[in-house]
């Protein structure tokens, strides 16, 4: 079974730490096995096992302080 790739778009990440944390974030949703942060363009790249939760995603931005405005 393949990887499933979403891509979120998230407002408020303006540089390398807010990479960080919504990366840290998003890193301890169950089932997520890498996620690429791109701050200039708001874009979240997330890849996990098995199809994720959008709900947990968003959840886990909030923790961080950002919000999800949806799939990019």
């Amino acid at each position: 079974m393949s990887d499933s790739t979403t891509v979120y778009q998230v407002t408020g990440m303006t540089c390398g730490h807010c990479e960080s944390a919504v990366t840290e974030e998003i890193s301890a949703v169950a089932g997520v096995t890498s996620v690429k942060a791109v701050a200039a363009t708001g874009q979240v790249t997330v890849t996990a096992a098995a199809p994720l939760d959008e709900e947990a995603i968003r959840a886990a931005v909030d923790e961080a302080g950002y919000e999800l405005t949806g799939r990019a």
